[in-house]
C-alpha cells in the first residue's frame, strides 16, 4: 500500500527520445534535495530485457551498475551524479522484471487460477514496484522516469499505472512531459505542434500533463509559452524552458530561474522545509566550469563509438563525466577527444599522435575488435610517460602489454581472446567458466561492490587516502589473511569475467609491476600501477571507478590522473 500523504511524480517524455529526460529527472531530484525533501528516483525501461546487462552500449549506451549489482540504465547514473545517493535494485523496473515476476506467480498459481491479463495485472505490479521502493527508501517523493516517449507502444502498461495511483491518490501525483520543439533552419521559427500532439497522446491515455519542459536548441519565448499553455492546458507559469545549454550540470539551476521548484510544491500541496539556498555549492561547482584557468586534453581509446555515420559518447557516459569533474576541480576544461582503437590496429592512426594528449584512458569493455590498437596506444603510454589510465579490460590489456614489452612473453594474452595462447596473462575466474559453459549470460559476472585492499605507500593508496573521511578506508570485517588485515580498505563496483591470471602474478611483479591493490583473500588483482619514480602516472583498475564520481565527492583515482595530466599540460614531470 502507498504510504499516507507520499507524493509521485512521473516524467514522461513527447514528441522524441534523447533529448535530456534523464538530465532533467535528475535536476528536478536535486531541486526537491535542495527544498528539504527525501526523494527516491526511480528509472522505468520498457524494453523486456530484464536488465541492461546483455545490451550492445552502440545501441542503448553505456551500462551503470549500482552496488548490487544490478545492471541498468546510464540514467541511474545521472541520478546518482546529480543527487549524491546510492541507488538500490528496487530503483530499477523494466517490463522484463514485471512480466517475469507475473508469469512465475500466475505458475505457482498466486494468483489462485484466476486469468491473468495485462490490465490489472501487469499494472498493479508496476504500481507495487513504485510503491515498494518509495516504502524500502523511507522518502517523501518518488520521482519515476517513463523511458522512450509518450508514442511508444511498450509505455501504454507503465503510463495507465501511473494513471491509476493518480486516480487512488489524486493530490499526490503529478505528470511532467519533457518534450521537443524543433527550430527547422529553413524556416526559423520554433514550432509548437509536435508537443501539442504529444500532449494529445498523453490526454487519450487519461493524463494530463502538470508541468511541460520544453527542450529546444532557443530559449522560449513568451509567445510560444502563451501558445502551449493554450493548446495543452497548462498554466504558462508551467511551462518551463529549457534551452541548449553548455553544461548540464547547469540545468538544475536554469530550471530554478523558471521556478520549477515552487510550481512542483505549490501542485503538490508542499512548502519548502528549508529557508536557505541549499544550491550554494552546486552554483559554485558550475562557477567553476564556467570559468575555467586552463584546459587539459585528454583522449579515450574506444571501441564502442561508431554507430553508421555518427559517433556515439553515451557508451562511455560515466568515464566522461568523472574526467570533467575532476577536471573542474583543478580549473580546468577537459578537452575530451574520441579515438577510435581499430584505426590504430588497421594503421589508419599513428600512435605518434597520441603525443599531443595529456592524458590516455582506455575504458571497459569486451571482444576481440580493436584490442591489438590499443595494446599499441598503451605502449606508446607506456614508453612516453603519458599518464594512462586503465579501466577494468583497459587494465586487464595494460597487464598484457607489460608481459609482452617488458617480460618478453610475446604470445601473452587473454583467453578472452585467444583460449590458445602459451602465456594465459588473462584468464576467466573459475566460478564463471561454468557460467558461460552454461550459456548464463545475464546477471552472472562478478558484479556490483567489493573490497579491496590497497598497498601502502602506492600511487592508488595516496590517490585514496587524500579524501580522508570521505575515502571509506576502513577495515571491515572479513576473515583476512596474515597481514592483510592492517591494509586500508575500498569498496568499487565491478563488471567482470576475467582477472589477472594468479600464476603469472610473481613474474610479473618481479618484473615491475606493482599490483596495489587486491582482493581481501589476496586471489583477485584489483589495481596495477608502476611506480611514479618510472612513470608519472600509469595505472589501472579492475574496477569500474567512474561509476562513483560525483561533481560535489569526486573519485580520488580520476583526481590523481587529472592531477598528473594537467602536471604534462604545464610542461611539468
Amino acid at each position: 500500500m502507498s504510504k499516507k500523504n507520499h507524493k509521485y511524480i512521473f516524467v514522461i517524455g513527447g514528441v522524441m527520445s534523447g533529448v535530456g529526460k534523464g538530465v532533467a529527472t535528475s535536476s528536478i531530484g536535486l531541486i526537491l534535495q535542495s527544498k528539504g525533501f527525501r526523494v527516491n528516483p526511480i528509472k522505468v525501461d520498457p524494453y523486456l530485457n530484464v536488465d541492461a546487462g546483455t545490451m550492445n552500449p552502440t545501441e542503448h549506451g553505456e551500462v551503470f551498475v549500482l552496488d548490487s549489482g544490478l545492471e541498468t540504465d546510464q540514467d541511474m547514473g545521472n541520478y546518482e551524479r546529480f543527487m549524491e545517493i546510492d541507488l538500490k535494485t528496487e530503483d530499477y523496473i523494466t517490463s522484463g522484471m514485471v512480466y517475469k515476476h507475473v508469469i512465475e506467480k500466475e505458475r505457482s498459481l498466486g494468483y489462485k487460477g484466476r486469468c491473468v491479463e495485462a490490465i490489472p495485472h501487469i499494472t498493479d505490479e508496476i504500481r507495487r514496484r513504485i510503491e515498494r521502493a518509495a516504502e524500502m527508501n523511507g522518502s517523501q517523493i518518488s520521482l519515476i522516469e517513463i523511458g522512450g516517449t509518450v508514442g511508444d507502444y511498450q509505455n501504454i502498461l507503465f503510463i495507465e499505472a501511473a494513471r491509476v495511483l493518480k486516480l487512488k491518490h489524486p493530490g499526490d501525483v503529478l505528470f511532467i512531459l519533457v518534450t521537443f520543439l524543433p527550430v527547422p533552419s529553413k524556416l526559423g521559427e520554433m514550432k509548437t505542434k509536435p508537443t501539442q500532439n504529444a500532449v494529445r497522446q498523453l490526454n487519450s491515455y487519461g493524463v494530463q500533463p502538470d508541468v511541460i519542459i520544453a527542450r529546444s536548441s532557443h530559449p522560449l519565448d513568451a509567445k510560444r509559452k502563451e501558445k502551449l499553455a493554450i493548446w495543452c492546458n497548462v498554466p504558462a507559469e508551467a511551462v518551463v524552458s529549457a534551452p541548449d545549454i553548455e553544461s548540464i550540470y547547469e540545468v538544475p539551476l536554469n530550471f530554478e530561474r523558471d521556478d520549477i521548484g515552487k510550481i512542483i510544491l505549490e501542485r503538490l500541496g508542499l512548502h519548502s522545509r528549508v529557508r536557505r539556498d541549499t544550491l550554494e555549492r552546486w552554483r559554485n561547482f558550475v562557477s567553476k566550469i564556467k570559468n575555467p584557468k586552463g584546459e587539459v586534453s585528454i583522449a579515450v581509446v574506444g571501441k564502442y563509438f561508431d554507430t553508421g555515420d555518427f559517433v556515439l559518447s553515451d557508451a562511455y557516459i560515466s568515464v566522461i563525466e568523472a574526467i570533467k569533474h575532476a577536471a573542474y576541480k583543478f580549473g580546468l576544461t577537459p578537452n575530451i577527444h574520441w579515438l577510435n582503437s581499430k584505426r590504430f590496429e588497421t594503421g589508419d592512426e599513428r600512435v605518434d599522435s597520441l603525443k599531443k594528449y595529456d592524458g590516455i584512458i582506455v575504458p571497459g569493455g569486451f571482444g576481440e575488435t580493436g584490442i591489438e590498437g590499443k595494446l599499441k596506444v598503451i605502449e606508446y603510454a607506456r614508453k612516453n610517460k603519458i599518464p594512462y589510465l586503465g579501466l577494468c579490460y583497459g587494465m586487464q590489456l595494460m597487464t598484457i602489454e607489460y608481459a609482452r614489452n617488458v617480460l618478453g612473453l610475446k604470445d601473452a594474452n587473454t583467453t578472452e581472446i585467444n583460449p590458445d595462447t602459451a602465456n594465459k596473462i588473462i584468464d576467466i575466474m573459475p566460478d564463471q567458466r561454468k557460467k558461460l559453459e552454461e550459456g548464463n549470460y545475464g546477471a552472472s559476472m562478478r558484479l556490483g561492490a567489493c573490497p579491496a585492499h590497497l598497498t601502502s605507500g602506492t600511487i592508488a593508496c595516496r590517490a585514496y587516502s587524500m579524501q580522508k573521511a570521505k575515502s571509506k578506508m576502513q577495515n571491515d570485517n572479513v576473515k583476512l589473511k596474515n597481514d592483510q588485515a592492517t591494509k586500508p580498505v575500498i569498496s568499487e563496483r565491478h563488471r567482470h569475467r576475467y582477472e589477472v591470471n594468479p600464476e603469472y602474478i610473481g613474474k610479473l611483479e618481479a618484473g615491475g609491476l606493482v599490483f596495489s591493490g587486491r582482493s581481501p583473500d589476496g586471489v583477485l588483482m584489483e589495481i596495477a600501477e608502476l611506480p611514479q619514480k618510472i612513470h608519472p602516472f600509469f595505472l589501472g583498475t579492475q574496477f569500474h571507478p567512474e561509476f562513483k564520481s560525483r561533481p560535489l565527492n569526486l573519485h580520488p583515482l580520476f583526481m590523481a590522473f587529472l592531477k598528473a595530466a594537467s602536471k604534462r599540460s604545464a610542461g611539468t614531470k
